[in-house]
């Protein structure tokens, strides 16, 4: 049996062009492409009729973050807490958090200052323009 090879983590959006803009400008991810699948072959894969998707791929520090728009667009089914089953998050690490963190726009929403958990780790979580949840962890 072959092995698995994480090769991205996939958000779904509602407004691609102000996501890719946080990632890429807020956090520093460069995109590394943007393109768009349609067709009944993509639209059987994903389970849902008629569907097309626009992409943009983005490099995060050797873990590919793939945001995808689709049309037609779905219900909002987002948890609301990190502690509901159906919840994720995307985790970054920086050396120096409480820089990353005090270099955040004004308009970035965040959940906490900078906190050191009683493993010892320094995190903050931050929501993206769409509402998901970011956790940065100092290293």
């Amino acid at each position: 049996m072959r092995t698995l090879e994480a090769h991205h983590v996939g958000i779904t959006v509602s407004d691609l062009e102000c996501t890719v803009e946080f990632y890429r400008d807020v956090l520093g991810l460069e995109v590394l492409d943007r393109f768009t699948v349609d067709g009944e072959a993509f639209a059987s894969a994903v389970g849902v009729d008629g569907a097309a998707g626009t992409f943009a791929h983005l490099e995060g520090g050797g873990v590919r973050i793939e945001l995808v728009e689709y049309d037609p667009d779905g219900e909002d089914g987002r948890a609301d807490a990190i502690n509901q089953p159906g919840a994720t998050h995307v985790g970054f690490a920086v050396p120096d958090l409480e820089g990353f963190y005090e270099g955040l726009p004004e308009d970035v929403e965040t959940i906490s200052e900078p906190r050191t958990t009683a493993s010892g780790t320094r995190i903050c979580f931050l929501l993206d323009p769409e509402g998901n949840l970011i956790e940065v962890l100092e290293t």
